[in-house]
């Protein structure tokens, strides 16, 4: 195995330019994880059917969400290397096609939102709940264009080194959402009350209007004008759809393995009572928060990374992808160390109830100790979409998480009797296995330079 001695002023130059692009992409990850804390606010306070019915049904409408927004990562990495090669005037020609799958992902998945009926079965959603969970899935579904597309733009942007926009229309996005939907839902202004299906209305204007508001700031901005947006009009062209389907389409697979376990892990827990469920409920809260630090910089790896490649520069390629790396080592032991240090306070943020926020603390130190390899296997993966090695990486995260991170969960949960930290030391195995597995492919491919043949 190669050694690998970085230069320090290079690896200052590289960790700065990682930070800067990272923090506006951190903030918009916090920003777009908000709808859901926003929509289960306002249902809460209506009622507790109404507020069960759009957590389930957003619980869905995520699936869709991580499969549009696993396409669409196929674009970041693609404009990044014509950036770094000095190629921007043909970034167009790309562009307009992502638009094509976005809006080709957009209808299937508006398609298979509306009929989630088979979903909603074999989650065992409760008859009482089905209508209003349907509502709310038939109201979102038709915002599912404006989602793919809005990610798009996203990578577009952030391809170029540009990711402020992301975090000023996620932003603007979560702002607007809270009086929209307290507005659909509860009925002001002479508007009757809707429940589950105003907030669902409400959610699909917003991710409208943020795709409205980033297309036209596109349209607008300078610093685009040079891509040959408007020249790059044209039809559906299959080498250029086929490359980002070859990208796109192993990350969607991979995003949605990630979420499916974790999915899978809920339902297990489901059926382990309601103390041990709202204990799993606050501890995956807290991970999810700290999470959106160490994805945030996996973005920002994905465009160092492109721009790299696109340089034909093999040593920036190593100081990219390892500084990353690192540098999620150093916020996850921040992350790690109050989880750790602090979980009671952490699980009291959430409830006052004393046997969930006993539970909770023991899967929040449980959430601790897999905070190192949850930021490597996020960051290893984003350095590999930046060299547009999307597909074996799949094969090992559906490896990691369902054949290591699944198996292992059960057993310990119902085979030795740990219950739900059974369940959590599984996602230990699991994303441990991800984080070995890609950090090494991520080190053979650095070295070995087999992207160059990209």
């Amino acid at each position: 195995m190669k050694s690998f001695r970085p230069d320090r002023a290079r690896v200052a130059h590289e960790v700065g330019a990682t930070v800067r692009l990272a923090l506006p992409l951190i903030a918009a990850q916090l920003a777009a994880v908000g709808p859901n804390f926003v929509d289960a606010v306002l249902a809460g306070h209506l009622s507790a059917h109404v507020q069960a019915a759009v957590t389930t049904a957003v619980s869905i409408w995520a699936l869709a969400l991580v499969s549009g927004m696993g396409m669409m990562m196929a674009v970041p990495p693609s404009v990044a290397q014509l950036d770094g090669a000095g190629r921007r005037h043909e970034v167009g020609a790309v562009f307009v096609q992502a638009l094509w799958l976005a809006w080709g992902m957009g209808i299937v998945l508006w398609f298979l939102v509306r009929h989630a009926s088979p979903m909603l079965d074999w989650i065992g959603v409760v008859p009482t709940l089905r209508t209003d969970v349907t509502h709310f899935l038939h109201a979102i579904s038709w915002a599912a264009p404006a989602l793919t597309s809005y990610f798009a733009l996203r990578g577009l942007s952030e391809g170029l080194s540009m990711t402020r926009p992301s975090m000023y229309f996620s932003f603007g996005g979560l702002l607007l959402l809270a009086p929209l939907g307290y507005v659909m839902m509860y009925g002001r202004f002479g508007l009757p009350q809707m429940g589950s299906l105003g907030s669902g209305i409400a959610t699909a204007i917003v991710l409208w209007l943020e795709m409205i508001g980033f297309s036209i700031y596109v349209a607008k901005h300078q610093a685009y004008r040079d891509l040959g947006l408007r020249a790059g009009v044209a039809w559906p062209n299959p080498r250029i759809l086929g490359e980002l389907l070859k990208i796109g389409g192993p990350m969607a697979v991979t995003l949605l393995a990630e979420g499916g376990l974790f999915v899978a892990v809920a339902l297990a827990i489901a059926t382990l009572g309601e103390t041990v469920v709202a204990s799993h409920q606050v501890a995956l809260s807290v991970a999810t928060v700290a999470f959106m630090v160490p994805l945030g910089l996996s973005m920002a790896i994905t465009v160092r990374v492109g721009n790299a490649v696109g340089r034909d520069d093999a040593r920036g390629v190593r100081y990219a992808g390892f500084c990353g790396i690192a540098l999620a080592l150093c916020v996850q032991s921040v992350s790690s160390s109050v989880m750790l240090g602090m979980p009671h306070l952490l699980a009291r943020l959430y409830t006052h109830d004393t046997a969930v926020i006993a539970l909770a603390a023991q899967l929040m130190v449980l959430a601790g100790l897999f905070q190192f390899s949850d930021g490597i296997q996020v960051t290893s993966n984003g350095a590999l979409r930046g060299l547009k090695d999307t597909r074996v990486p799949m094969v090992i995260t559906l490896f990691a998480y369902w054949v290591v991170g699944m198996p292992v969960g059960w057993w310990l949960a119902f085979h030795l009797g740990m219950g739900a930290r059974g369940m959590w030391m599984g996602l230990i195995a699991g994303l441990s296995m991800a984080a070995v597995l890609l950090f090494a492919r991520f080190w053979r491919n650095a070295f070995h330079g087999s992207w160059r043949r990209r």
